[in-house]
């Protein structure tokens, strides 16, 4: 019976190399390779002669591998040829398309933000604007990865859009002619403080090293700097050579950057700096948290291990594993973890172990116990197993539950929308506010909408009566929990007023972004940073910042 056609020839090969691996005794794991591999094969041709249902092989192939490399760790994984194109705008930040952040909302998708003078923003696309078809076809129900799949296409190739504007459900056709998209690494850059300059890196895809060098270079031309503030945070990663780049910008040419070390020992290699730095001397603070990673840490990581500046802010991701990206048949990819990368001092800055999993199949840290100490080139102590640990450490910022919950429910970013419909123009985004009219109306939007939320007590009270019930307790400890309850419970508008700060903030960062784009949004959020006033305080004080670059 003829099954998979050419398929079936290729996978006879495969049992042919099976056996071959096991009469010529090439070694054990080879063997052992070829040898599932044909028992792969077999249990898929059984599958699909015999299974009761119908069965789409591609997928069914995919999900096998997905598991199978899911079970390695979160960063080797398989591209299919359809995924390759989004791959691509990883690595180069470049896409042909419209120019338009989506995510879906009810039926339909919304557009969260353009960006600015793509052809989106020019054919007058805004943030909250809901795409109702595309190209005549009606998109209700479609996930937002398919329709930015059918919004991107060859540049100068037109796409008809249905969209309707909220609040006045006024629907309108637009024709966007599609173009060449390169979304900036450096989407701001500017002067924080009197003689404090400001870069922002959101990614490491390609040529980004020399989106920073030319942020560096202007702010020196142009203004008396005596300090930079380099923002890494939530900075996920990216390209390996542009890190090295990056690093190549503040340190002495020839400096070791990075050294990759892994199971091909052919693959091992050590980084230096390379070309000319661009200054090696201004003080410098980089800015670091959680969700910055990888070719992030290899750079604030390097920044610390070569004394060159201070690092301020919380702990950064702690992902020190290096991947390298395969070509497969039929134009698909895999990308492999391949090697750990470790920084001047000697340390990986790695926080999981996928090597050794816990017994349930989950994955651990580093234990304290197998921590190591190591030394900046002045003899500072810094270690390893997780994350590189800032010289000035701020406490990530909390959000409180009634603002998590108007976030997460996109009525801040509603408001927002609603409000740019009936102001035609804002002060300028450093120095926009929220007054109290403001404030409101805001209040006002919300009396109609669902945010409700619960506090971590209430969570906890409902653990505890749930006991209570199980335990079969007196029928008067259960009286005392609903009192307890009652007490607890919160007020929306209480609440509203007692968290009126930390919401205004971000109405503020929301609607500036209406005018301003993510710049204006980036400028809303600096004016209150607790991070970035932290490290503006330590530039502008020399002695502190000697201190912190000492050993103790």
């Amino acid at each position: 019976m003829k099954i998979f056609g050419r398929k079936t020839r290729i996978a006879v090969i495969v049992a042919t190399i099976a056996a071959v691996a096991g009469f010529t005794a090439v070694g054990d794991k080879e063997f052992e390779l070829a040898k599932n591999l044909d028992i792969y094969h077999t249990l898929f041709r059984e599958l699909s002669i015999y299974y009761v249902d119908e069965i789409e092989p591609g997928d069914l192939v995919k999900k096998s591998i997905d598991e199978m490399l899911k079970s390695l760790d979160p960063y080797t994984v398989f591209i299919p040829e359809s995924d390759i194109e989004d791959f691509r705008f990883m690595t180069t930040g470049q896409y042909g398309g419209i120019g338009a952040y989506i995510h879906g909302k009810e039926k339909y998708v919304e557009v969260t933000e353009p960006i600015a003078e793509a052809p989106a923003d020019q054919a007058g696309i805004k943030a909250g604007d809901i795409i109702i078809e595309i190209d005549g076809r009606d998109i209700a129900d479609m996930k937002s990865e398919k329709v930015s799949e059918l919004l991107k296409g060859e540049p100068n190739s037109k796409v008809t859009l249905t969209v309707e504007t909220p609040f006045t459900k006024q629907r309108r056709k637009v024709v966007i002619t599609r173009q060449k998209i390169k979304v900036k690494s450096v989407p701001y850059y500017g002067m924080v403080a009197d003689g404090i300059g400001y870069i922002r890196l959101s990614n490491f895809t390609e040529n980004c090293s020399l989106e920073v060098k030319e942020a560096l270079l202007d702010l020196k031309k142009n203004n008396q700097l005596k300090g930079l503030v380099f923002d890494l945070r939530g900075n996920p990663g990216g390209l390996l050579n542009e890190a090295i780049a990056v690093s190549s910008l503040f340190v002495e040419k020839s400096n070791e950057i990075v050294s990759t070390k892994g199971k091909v020992k052919m693959w091992n290699k050590t980084y230096y700096a390379t070309g000319e730095p661009v200054d090696t001397k201004l003080p410098l603070a980089v800015l670091v948290n959680s969700s910055s990673a990888s070719a992030s840490e290899i750079v604030s990581g390097v920044i610390q291990d070569l004394d060159r500046g201070v690092i301020v802010g919380s702990r950064s991701y702690g992902k020190g594993l290096v991947q390298t990206t395969r070509d497969l048949s039929y134009n698909t990819k895999l990308k492999l973890t391949t090697a750990k990368y470790y920084i001047p001092s000697g340390r990986c800055i790695q926080a999981l172990d996928y090597s050794h999993r816990n017994a349930d199949g989950s994955v651990g840290k580093v234990p304290d116990s197998l921590i190591t100490m190591f030394h900046t080139r002045a003899g500072r102590e810094v270690f390893d197993g997780g994350g590189v640990l800032p010289d000035v450490k701020i406490e990530p910022e909390t959000m409180s539950e009634i603002t998590f919950s108007l976030y997460s429910k996109n009525l801040i970013f509603d408001f927002a929308t609603l409000y740019a419909q009936k102001h035609n123009s804002i002060a300028a985004p450093d120095k926009f506010r929220i007054n109290d009219n403001d404030y409101t109306e805001f209040s006002n939007f919300l009396i109609d909408k669902d945010y409700d939320y619960s506090f971590e007590s209430e969570k906890m009270l409902d653990k505890l009566e749930k006991t209570i019930k199980q335990e079969k307790h007196d029928t008067t400890i259960s009286v005392k929990v609903d009192e307890l309850r009652n007490a607890l419970k919160h007020n929306k508008d209480q609440d509203l007023i007692a968290h009126k700060s930390e919401i205004s903030l971000l109405l503020q960062e929301e609607i500036a972004s209406r005018y301003y784009y993510q710049e204006g949004r980036i400028k809303a959020q600096l004016q209150t940073d607790p991070t970035l006033l932290e490290a503006i305080s330590t530039l502008n004080n020399p002695d502190e910042y000697k201190r912190l670059l000492s050993p103790k």
